[in-house]
């Protein structure tokens, strides 16, 4: 019997790299579908390297209908899908609202349609606990109520969750599991695939670590005055190749039958740790002095956020395991990789 093949969306960007590497490991086949908007061709030759199989790749923006219908054509097997292609700094959202909504709604809509048409009925959603806004009780369970979003990036994922849930009970032929991530970090243990932004960094590791590089010249930490102990955010930080192991479990069990219509599942550690307190960590772990300052809080960042995995952890048996020093040191490591590799070049 033909092995079924796994389309991974957006899957050269920073999950979704860390998660075709997990899926081939796990002896599934994947297509990448991905504009190169946020990321580069060498990311594939890294899952090449760790994986020792080069996966399918098609340079496509899922905003292109027919460009994603002739991917299921050619590769006929698909029978499930991860969607990770969309836009994700929550702070550009803020200023860039239109482009949020059009980059991460339609092509969900495109992908929906086109996966109805062909016959792959297995959908995991890459979602977020954004969609919790800030939450009345922490660690905040799946069970909590949807707030309204402080930011367009975190509408576009409650509108996905909608879009795919409203899809589903109309009768479409589909199942989905929606991974409510919390804030993935670090790199793969051989630093062949990281965190690599183009342009300044949107998320806070890889700015630490371009400053602690020397590539910026100082850490902007937005806002000492919230209302937790050391007056900065709250974040639950989570490995990204623990993260990235959730989605083959999510696969396994969607293409085995276990699920429901619709599943949600929180990914993350069920720690929160202030951005005061991971940069002491990173200094501690590598012995790296940081160079950083207080400025004005970010729109549309909360004050804090942690998860409560436990249904994760029962349902689908997946559980965070890698301590937040090996995640800082694989992030640091796979930063000096990126200096080293342009002395080279």
């Amino acid at each position: 019997m033909e092995k079924p093949i796994i389309l991974v969306t957006g899957g050269t960007g920073y999950i979704g790299s860390h998660t075709v590497v997990e899926l081939q490991q796990s002896g599934f086949e994947t297509v990448i579908v991905d504009n190169l908007s946020n990321s580069t061709l060498d990311v594939v030759d890294g899952i090449t390297r760790i994986t020792h199989t080069k996966p399918h790749f098609e340079q496509i923006d899922c905003l292109d209908g027919q460009g994603l219908s002739d991917v299921f054509k050619k590769y006929q097997n698909i029978k499930a899908v991860i969607h990770f292609a969309a836009s994700k700094a929550v702070g550009e959202s803020v200023h860039k609202p239109l482009l949020y909504y059009r980059n991460n709604l339609l092509s969900l809509l495109n992908l929906i349609e086109t996966m109805m048409a062909h016959h792959a009925p297995h959908l995991v959603f890459s979602s977020s606990c954004t969609v919790y806004g800030q939450p009345d009780v922490l660690p905040v369970t799946e069970d909590a109520p949807v707030k309204p979003a402080t930011s367009p990036y975190g509408n576009t994922k409650q509108i996905g969750e909608e879009i795919i849930g409203d899809a589903i009970h109309s009768g479409a032929p589909l199942q989905s599991i929606l991974l409510r991530y919390f804030n993935p970090i670090g790199a793969h243990p051989s630093a062949e695939i990281g965190e690599l932004p183009n342009g300044v960094p949107q998320n806070l590791v890889p700015f630490i670590t371009q400053t602690a590089i020397g590539k910026r010249a100082q850490l902007s930490v937005f806002g000492n005055d919230y209302p937790t102990p050391d007056g900065s955010c709250i974040r639950d930080y989570i490995n990204v190749v623990d993260l990235a192991k959730a989605h083959v479990v999510a696969i396994k069990r969607l293409l085995a039958g276990e699920t429901g219509l619709v599943e949600t599942f929180n990914i993350g550690t069920g720690r929160g740790l202030s951005v005061l307190e991971l940069v002491n960590l990173f200094q501690q772990v590598t012995g790296v002095a940081l160079p950083y300052r207080i400025v004005a809080r970010r729109a549309g960042d909360i004050a804090q956020v942690w998860a409560d995995p436990t249904k994760a952890n029962t349902i689908l048996g997946w559980k965070a395991e890698t301590g937040i020093d090996d995640t800082l040191r694989s992030a640091w490591k796979w930063e000096q990789k990126q200096v080293i590799k342009k002395l080279r070049d």
